[in-house]
This record gives structure tokens, sequence and C-alpha cells, in this order.
């Protein structure tokens, strides 16, 4: 627990690391949405609201051509103004993420660590930040506002989450993909142990609809490392199921697939223009999330 905040999941001294990380680069002095979305949203500062005919004296740029076609009269679109940026943090509560071999913390709670981290910097900036929790189904929903009481409302929310069921990614990106009408940053926090085809499907159904998304992939530094020696007994989170063996005939096997996964989102995320940032629980989820910020402000 923060004993300044009282919030599990918001560790003062590692928000002090991150803001310190925007006070000292001018490119991401606003905090994180100047170092996040300056690049992909630069210009972007109004959204279309509404159309009304036209009248004398109106700026022509603004004529719907379209509305023009199909109506045979003059509209013009009006725009309303959009300062602050809309962000849904996706986390990932299947079982899988309430693994932990001899890390401090299980992937979740690296998750729900990010999860609070990046939605302070959101709201403190006045962003609209929203969380959705997820595992065969989406178990908590929250719309995305900018105020210090939605804030708090969902860490008390984030407080009661645990990982539980089985894994069901594309569904649920597809299902909130079609729901977000209007522009956004999806940022989602997963083990991503899902079909990757269907995956990066649902992940450019967002790009397809214009929002910009940053994959998050948690893993378990054993995950990647393989480092058992002796026989041992593997353990399903989601399925139950148990699987005994011997590491020594199946780790460079294992290890190749690993790679082979991790290489795979890297670079279809690439391909579709979605960030993807790997990490794993052994690194400081405020030091990895500094240096992905710098490296975006530099590009």
């Amino acid at each position: 627990m923060s004993p300044r905040t009282g919030y599990r999941y918001l560790a003062p001294e590692a928000l002090a690391r991150v803001k310190n990380l925007s006070l000292v680069a001018r490119g991401v002095v606003e905090g994180f949405i100047s170092g996040m979305h300056a690049s992909p949203y630069k210009g972007f500062s109004v959204e279309f609201a509404e159309h009304r005919e036209y009248t004398a004296g109106d700026d022509p740029r603004h004529l719907d051509y379209k509305m023009l076609a199909r109506t045979d009269r003059l509209y013009i679109k009006q725009y309303e103004e959009e300062t602050n940026m809309r962000v849904q943090i996706l986390l990932d509560t299947s079982g899988s993420m309430d693994y932990r071999h001899e890390a401090k913390i299980t992937k979740f709670q690296y998750g729900a660590y990010l999860t609070a981290v990046l939605a302070y910097l959101m709201v403190r900036q006045q962003d609209s930040v929203g969380l959705t929790t997820f595992d065969t189904e989406i178990r908590l929903d929250m719309p995305a506002r900018s105020s210090a009481r939605h804030f708090n409302e969902m860490m008390r929310q984030l407080e009661g989450v645990s990982p539980g069921d089985e894994t069901r990614i594309a569904p649920t990106l597809h299902k909130l993909a079609n729901r977000f009408k209007r522009r956004c940053l999806i940022v989602l926090i997963s083990d991503l142990y899902d079909d990757q085809d269907e995956v990066m499907r649902a992940l450019h159904h967002f790009r397809h609809r214009k929002h910009e998304v940053i994959v998050f992939n948690v893993f378990d530094r054993a995950e990647i490392d393989f480092p058992f020696r002796d026989l041992v007994s593997f353990y399903d989170l989601e399925t139950g199921q148990r699987l005994q063996v011997d590491p020594v005939y199946v780790r460079r096997t294992y290890v190749e697939q690993v790679e082979q996964f991790i290489e795979g989102y890297r670079r279809t995320c690439r391909e579709s223009n979605i960030d993807y940032v790997l990490t794993d629980t052994s690194v400081p989820y405020d030091f990895m999330l500094s240096k992905y910020l710098a490296k975006r402000n530099v590009r």
C-alpha cells in the first residue's frame, strides 16, 4: 500500500520518476499527453459535430460536397474544440495474468501498477481516461473522464479486480472497436496469450477506425528464459490442466517458440502502425514507461 495515497497500485516514488522525465525533457514537459501523443495527433484539434445550412459569409472550405451531391443543398460542417485526449486502458485479467515464478509481483499486479501510473498522468494533464478489464467477457467498464473524482473511483474499482477466467482477447477488442465512435488512444496491457492472427485482426479494427493503439506485452521473466532445471509439473491457470516435463529436453524448443511469438507481434504491430512494448515483471514499470516515452519523443 502507498502510505501517501492508500492505493495499492500507485507508488509515489514510481510516479516521481515518471514525472521527472516530463520535467527534464521539454518534448514531454506537458506530461504524458505531450510525450505519448504529440506525433500521432499533431494537428488534431477539432472534431466534426454536426451540419448546418450555408449562409452568406461562411467559409467555403467547410462546405460538405457529399451532402451537396445527395441533397442539392449547401451545408457547412461544424466542429467542436477537441483540446483533451480520450484514452481507454484495456487490462487483461485472465487467469494466465496471475502467474509469477520468482518475481515479487504477478503479471496482473504489474499491469495494475502500470494502469494506475498511466491514469494518474493522464488525469493530471486533464485528459479523459477510462478503464476496461476483461477475460472471456468485459468485467469492468468505466468510460473516459478527466476528473480527480473519476480517477479515485477508478483506483477503488481496480483494487477489487482479480484475475480469474480463460482468455478471449480478440472478441472483446472487436466489441470495443465497434463501440468507440470518437477517435481515441487505446492502451492494451496483456500477456497476449491468444490466437495471434485473431488478436492482430482485432487490433487492426481499432486502427481502421483511426484510433491510436499501444500494446504493452507483459511477461514473467521465467516465461522468456525458462530457467527450470529439474523435472517440473506445470499447472495451467486458466484450464486447470497439469503437464509434467523435463526442462532439459524442451528448453530449446520452448525458447524458440517464445521468441517467434514475440517477434510475430512485434512485426505485425509495426506493419499496422501499432506501438508494441515488450516488458516483464523484473523491469521496474516506471522505468520502462519513462524509457518508452523518451523513445517516442525523439521520433
